[in-house]
Formats: structure tokens, C-alpha cells, sequence
């Protein structure tokens, strides 16, 4: 007869047991509650680490070369991102206006020439889509100064916004400038471990450094390519609509396509339709060539995340933080990925004792016994 194997008994739970379980649950949920309370501040926290992982190379570079103290080299970069950001609205955004006005003016022009055209005029004459357009293109220009909202409302969201945006610069200033400090009391309490957490943090913040000043890259590239093109096309404001399209191109997967309709709108008050024709033409080939040669070069090896976990990544931080979300949601799965990586690397493996034996592999491996003649 087989053996059965070891014998496995069902014990109540100790008291001990019972109020320990209690306490973990209970230490979760308060946990969990004071997460919640407090997410405003860790979500400007999150923002400040990223924002400091970005920078912070740029400011090694320059405290190498540059006789200044590191403080000082923080906030003569952050003097030149401000300039930069004011250069731009100045450019953008006055010349987005003056085209949505002349595109209110040009419209019936361009509707007229449409229906020049036989089978759309059939179909306009069924359905009145000029009709439509052009009433939408008379009411362009007061429903844009309608979405500015209300002055009150805009001038307090206005000081929310730059009261977040200064907390989130002078967290990131502490950071990049005590940032390795904190790091390594925080990875001497680990003990033996601390040269594995070490490398750990590295290929993190490698990783989070690669993906944000590769995405600036390729958005500049983005900029420029837009600019010479537009160029070409006669469009006006090319280079403030360069820049445009280079903001979007920072938000993955769907910034660029949302940043070529825009300049496409633009197009159409230039040579209409033939402008427009070869600046989609321009987009889906340049989209390609970003996709399959550019992005490769610029990320090189240090960020490798699959298409799947990207596209819900992003959709995930976008329905969390907006626009925000979805810039920081590539490399904050880049970072989840490294800690599960390196979690399954050096996970306990399972110690097999050769104490027991199943007992159809000892009926196996016990020899027979020789059988005598009676």
C-alpha cells in the first residue's frame, strides 16, 4: 500500500496570531486613509522628484564646469526654463490667435471653393454642410474669448497654479541639491543590501533621466521639422506653430496627432487644399521615421517598456492627472518595471528538502525485493 504522505492538522489561530492580523489591517487602513488625505501633497512630491530626476544631470554637467556653487547653477537653470517659457507664450499664443481670426475670415472663401466641386456639392446640398461651417467659423472668435471663462475664476486658478509650481520648483531644488545626502542615509539604514538598493536607484533615476530629456529632444526635433516645413508652405507664424506642435509632441502617443491638426487648421488659410494635403502627408512620414529610427536612438537601452503596459500607462495618468499623468506615466512604468525586474532577480527560490518523497516516486525508486520459491 502506498504511503499517504505526511499528515497535515487544522490548528485554531493563536491569540497572538488573531492581534497581530488585527494591528497589520488596521495599520493599512489608517495608512491607506492618511494616503488619502494627504494625496495633494505626495501627488506635488511625485511631481518635484520627476522633475528633479530630469534636471539633475544637466546640473552635474554645469557644476563641473562652471565656477559656481550648486545652488546657484539650480536657479540660473531654472532662470533660463522660465525665460524659455515666456519667449514661447509670447510667440504662440498671440499668433494662434491671429490665425483663428483669419480662418473666421477665410472660411466662406474656402467653402466657396469646395463647392466647386461636384460630389462634395451633391452631398452639401443634401446634408448643408456648408450652411453648418460656415455659421461654426462666424462664431469662432467670440467662443474662444467665451472659453477664457470669467476673470475672477481664471486669476484664482491663476494663483492655485503658481502656488503649486512653486512648491513643486523649491521641493526640486532641495532635491537636486541634498538629494544624494538623503539618498545614502536612507540606503545606510538597509544594512547588507545597500550596494543592491544602490544600483537599484541608479538604473531608476537613469531610466526617468533617459525618458524626459530624450522626450525634450525629440520634441525639439519635432519643432524644428514643423518650422522648416511650414516654412516651405508659405504658412504664417510658422515658427510659433513649430513650437506648438513641439509641446504636444511631448505627450505620448497622442500629442503629435493632436498638434498636426492644429497646424492642419492653420494650413488651410494658406493654399487650401493642397497646403494642408502635404502637411498630412509630412506627419504620417515623419511620425514613422520618430517611431521606428529617432525614438530608438535617443532611449537607447535604458528604457524598454512593452506597447501594451505604454498605452494603458498613459491612460491610466491621464484619467488621474491629465495631460500631466500621461507625461509622467511612461517613466513611472519604466520605474515599476526595474523594481519587479530586480524583485524577480533575487526572489527567495523554494528549498526542496529530500525528507520526503511523494509516494509514488518512492514506489519508484524502492528497489524490489527478491522473491524466494516456497
Amino acid at each position: 500500500m502506498p504511503d499517504p504522505g505526511p499528515t497535515v492538522r487544522l490548528a485554531a489561530p493563536s491569540f497572538k496570531g488573531v492581534v497581530r492580523l488585527v494591528a497589520i489591517a488596521a495599520a493599512c487602513g489608517v495608512a491607506l486613509y492618511l494616503v488619502w488625505r494627504t494625496r495633494g501633497v505626495l501627488r506635488l512630491a511625485a511631481i518635484a522628484l520627476f522633475v528633479g530626476l530630469t534636471l539633475n544631470p544637466i546640473v552635474d554637467a554645469f557644476d563641473r564646469r562652471v565656477r559656481l556653487p550648486r545652488a546657484g547653477v539650480i536657479l540660473l537653470l531654472y532662470a533660463v526654463l522660465a525665460g524659455g517659457v515666456v519667449v514661447a507664450g509670447a510667440v504662440v499664443v498671440p499668433s494662434t490667435v491671429r490665425q483663428v481670426q483669419q480662418l473666421s475670415r477665410d472660411a466662406p472663401r474656402h467653402l466657396d471653393d469646395l463647392r466647386r466641386n461636384a460630389t462634395f456639392r451633391r452631398y452639401d446640398d443634401r446634408y448643408r454642410i456648408t450652411a453648418r461651417l460656415q455659421r461654426d467659423a462666424r462664431a469662432l472668435p467670440g467662443r474662444l474669448q467665451q472659453a477664457a471663462g470669467p476673470l475672477q475664476r481664471v486669476t484664482v486658478q491663476a494663483f492655485g497654479v503658481v502656488s503649486q509650481l512653486l512648491t513643486v520648483l523649491t521641493l526640486a531644488f532641495l532635491l537636486m541639491l541634498r538629494g544624494r545626502e538623503y539618498l545614502g542615509m536612507a540606503l545606510r539604514l538597509t544594512g547588507d543590501r545597500e550596494a543592491r538598493y544602490r544600483a537599484l536607484v541608479t538604473d531608476i533615476n537613469r531610466a526617468v533621466a533617459t525618458y524626459m530629456a530624450g522626450n525634450v529632444a525629440i520634441s525639439g526635433l519635432a519643432t524644428v521639422a514643423a518650422w522648416l516645413v511650414l516654412t516651405v508652405l508659405g504658412v504664417p507664424y510658422a515658427l510659433s506653430l513649430g513650437v506648438l506642435v513641439g509641446f504636444f509632441d511631448l505627450i505620448p502617443l497622442v500629442g503629435a496627432t493632436l498638434g498636426a491638426c492644429f497646424v492642419a487648421i492653420a494650413t488651410a488659410t494658406v493654399d487650401f487644399p493642397t497646403a494642408t494635403i502635404v502637411w498630412v502627408a509630412f506627419t504620417i512620414v515623419y511620425q514613422r521615421i520618430e517611431n521606428s529610427f529617432i525614438q530608438p536612438v535617443v532611449y537607447g537601452r535604458a528604457l524598454k517598456v512593452d506597447p501594451i503596459v505604454t498605452i494603458l500607462a498613459v491612460l491610466v495618468g491621464a484619467s488621474l492627472l491629465g495631460i500631466l499623468g500621461a507625461l509622467l506615466a511612461i517613466p513611472i512604468a519604466a520605474a515599476i518595471q526595474i523594481l519587479l525586474r530586480d524583485w524577480w532577480t533575487h526572489r527567495p527560490t523554494a528549498v526542496v528538502s529530500d525528507a520526503y518523497v511523494p509516494a509514488q516516486n518512492a514506489t519508484r525508486r524502492s528497489p524490489s525485493r527478491p522473491t524466494t520459491a516456497t
